[in-house]
C-alpha cells in the first residue's frame, strides 16, 4: 500500500486572474475562467479577492456540477494546497459538466493563519447559510449559498484538523433521510482513499456541509491534517478524492486516478454521531495519550490520563474507552475542563 503523492506539477504558466464583483462571476459559458471575487473590506479601503476558478464543458447541465473548496478556516493548509494543484493539472479540455474550485474561501483568516475570522471573530463553518448584508464571514457564506450552491450538485469541503488535536485522516459525511444521497455520499467518500471513512454528529448549526446536505447535494468533508501544517499524504488524497468525484459524477471525461492510499477492502466505515463517542475532560490539566490515533481499543480499556496539576500529588484520573472501536482523534496536552479529550468512534458496516 504505497503512500507516495501525487506528482506535483511546478513548471505550468502562471494563471491570469480578472477581479470581478459577486454578481461578475459567470458559471455558464463553456471553457475556463479565473477569477478574484471582490468583497468589500468591512474596515479598509479595500476588498477582500476571493480566488474562484470555473471550467464549463460542452455537457454542462443548469444546477449539476462539483465545487471544491478549502479553507473555511484559516489554519488548514491540506485543502488550500491540494487544490492550487489541480488549477494547473486539470486541463479544460477534458472538462464536460462544470467544476468550480475555491482553494481559499476564508481569505481573511488564510491571511491570518487563523481558524476564525480576525474582523469579526466568527467561524465560517458555523454561520452558514450567511447574509448578503452581515458580517464579512457572514458574506462569505452568502456567497456559497447564493451564487455557487445553485450550480453544483457535488459539494466538497477540505477540512482540516486544529492544531489541537492529532487526527486520524477521514473522509466525512452525515447521515441525511434520503438513502439513495446517502449511498452516493459513502461512494464518493471511498474516493479520497482514506483508512476511515467518517459519519459524524449533525447538531453542529451553521456548517457547510449541513447546509449543502439539505439541499440535496452529495456533500463530503474531510480532515486532511492537523496542526497547522502540510500533511503530504493529506494533499495528496485531496486531489485524489477532487479528481475520483469529478470523473465519478460525470464533470471530468478520463479514467479515475490511481488510488495511492488504502484499497476498498482497507477501508473502515466509522460512526461517531452519538454522544457518547465524545470523552471529556472532567477538569482542566495535562493529557497523556496511552494509544495511538487510529488504534481499535475494546470497552474500558485505557486510552490516556488526565494530569491535574493543582493537585500534584494526586494520581491521573485514567480515562478509559467508554466503547469498543478507533480512536478518531485526541487532544494534545492542556486542556480545560469540558474539552474533548478523545473520540472513540463505532465501526459500521458499509451500505449494500
Amino acid at each position: 500500500m504505497p503512500k507516495t503523492a501525487l506528482a506535483p506539477a511546478l513548471s505550468k504558466p502562471a494563471i491570469t486572474r480578472i477581479q470581478v464583483p459577486i454578481t461578475g462571476l459567470d458559471v455558464d459559458t463553456p471553457g475556463r475562467r479565473d477569477y478574484f471575487v471582490s468583497f468589500e473590506h468591512p474596515t479598509l479601503w479595500g476588498c477582500y479577492l476571493v480566488p474562484v476558478t470555473v471550467f464549463v464543458g460542452p455537457e454542462a447541465a443548469p444546477g449539476k456540477g462539483l465545487v471544491a473548496i478549502g479553507s473555511t478556516h484559516g489554519n488548514e493548509c491540506e485543502g488550500p494546497v491540494g487544490i492550487k494543484r489541480l488549477l494547473q493539472d486539470i486541463d479544460a479540455r477534458d472538462v464536460r459538466g462544470r467544476i468550480i474550485m475555491i482553494p481559499t474561501l476564508n481569505v481573511a483568516a488564510f491571511a491570518a493563519g487563523t481558524r476564525d475570522t480576525p474582523d469579526d471573530g466568527a467561524n465560517l463553518n458555523r454561520v452558514f447559510p450567511g447574509d448578503a448584508t452581515g458580517t464579512i464571514t457572514e458574506r462569505f457564506a452568502d456567497f456559497i449559498q447564493t451564487r455557487i450552491f445553485p450550480h453544483v450538485h457535488v459539494v466538497l469541503d477540505l477540512h482540516s484538523a486544529t492544531n489541537a488535536f492529532d487526527f486520524a485522516l477521514v473522509s466525512s459525511f452525515h447521515y441525511v433521510a434520503d438513502k439513495a444521497q446517502q449511498k452516493q455520499m459513502e461512494e464518493t467518500a471511498r474516493g479520497f482513499g482514506t483508512r476511515f471513512v467518517m459519519v459524524y454528529q449533525n447538531d453542529t448549526p451553521g456548517l457547510l456541509t449541513s447546509t449543502a446536505e439539505r439541499l440535496g447535494k452529495i456533500t463530503i468533508g474531510t480532515e486532511l491534517g492537523w496542526g497547522c501544517t502540510v500533511c503530504p499524504e493529506g494533499v495528496s488524497m485531496g486531489m485524489q478524492g477532487v479528481l475520483t468525484a469529478a470523473i465519478q459524477h460525470g464533470q471530468m471525461r478520463g479514467q479515475l486516478p490511481t488510488n495511492h492510499h488504502y484499497a476498498r477492502d482497507e477501508q473502515i466505515l466509522i460512526d461517531n454521531s452519538d454522544h457518547s463517542c465524545y470523552v471529556h475532560a472532567s477538569r482542566g490539566g495535562l493529557y497523556e495519550p496511552r494509544v495511538e490515533v487510529g488504534a481499535l481499543v475494546e470497552t474500558g480499556e485505557l486510552v490516556g490520563v488526565l494530569h491535574d496539576f493543582d493537585a500534584i500529588d494526586a494520581p491521573g484520573e485514567r480515562i478509559l474507552a467508554p466503547h469498543r472501536g478507533y480512536v478518531l482523534c485526541q487532544v494534545k496536552a492542556r486542556v480545560m475542563r469540558g474539552q474533548v479529550l478523545s473520540v472513540v468512534s463505532v465501526p459500521k458496516p458499509w451500505m449494500p
